[in-house]
């Protein structure tokens, strides 16, 4: 049987159309914004080998996300999850995971969760993704929480790595000076951790 890896990609999410809008019409935009994006999930699979399925589902409407809805499309996976898997949530991806498990019991035992730059609900403007529950339920079902996070990201603050590591008692933080989003191509520690689990 194969480890699965699941990752919940990133996203924005507004508490207004209106905004949303806004955001649409005025956001620095570069040809970059237009061409493909080849980032470390995309050679995730490739990067740890054939012992490891890679499962990336593409959520809904990411540029105006919505909790009910990826919270939906989410547990549609789970007829397809074995045991055990490894969950890693990049942005919003982490802030949904982080929110989902400390609302919801998991369905099956996890092996670790990996966030990586997830924004806090104290301090973003995230809609509906703020924490309604003390995250406690996250550290109950999962026994390894690794987070990842940059001094120079662009996006979330630097600080957002103390309030969770106050929610979070457990977590281990892994700090990098310049690699701002983490929207690089490749992702050498987050391989090797996943493989030393």
């Amino acid at each position: 049987m194969k480890q699965q890896v699941i990752i919940i990609h990133g996203g924005s999410s507004f508490d207004s159309y209106k905004k949303f809008l806004d955001d649409l019409k005025n956001q620095e935009v570069t040809i970059e914004s237009f061409l493909p994006k080849k980032d470390w999930k995309i050679h995730l699979q490739s990067e740890l080998g054939g012992e490891f399925q890679v499962l990336a589902p593409r959520m809904p409407n990411s540029n105006n996300a919505r909790y009910e809805e990826w919270k939906i499309w989410f547990k549609r996976m789970f007829p397809f999850m074995e045991s055990e898997p490894i969950l890693i949530g990049h942005s919003q991806g982490g802030i949904f995971l982080v929110k989902y498990l400390s609302e919801n019991e998991f369905p099956k035992k996890i092996k670790a969760l990996f966030l990586v730059a997830p924004p806090h609900s104290e301090t973003h403007e995230i809609s509906d993704f703020v924490f309604k529950k003390s995250l406690e339920g996250v550290e109950k079902q999962c026994p390894i929480i690794h987070l990842y996070q940059s001094k120079d990201d662009p996006i979330v603050p630097f600080n957002e790595v103390e309030r969770y590591k106050k929610d979070l008692p457990s977590v281990k933080a892994h700090i990098f000076e310049d690699r701002q989003h983490f929207n690089q191509e490749h992702f050498p520690e987050i391989v090797e951790e996943i493989k030393n689990l």
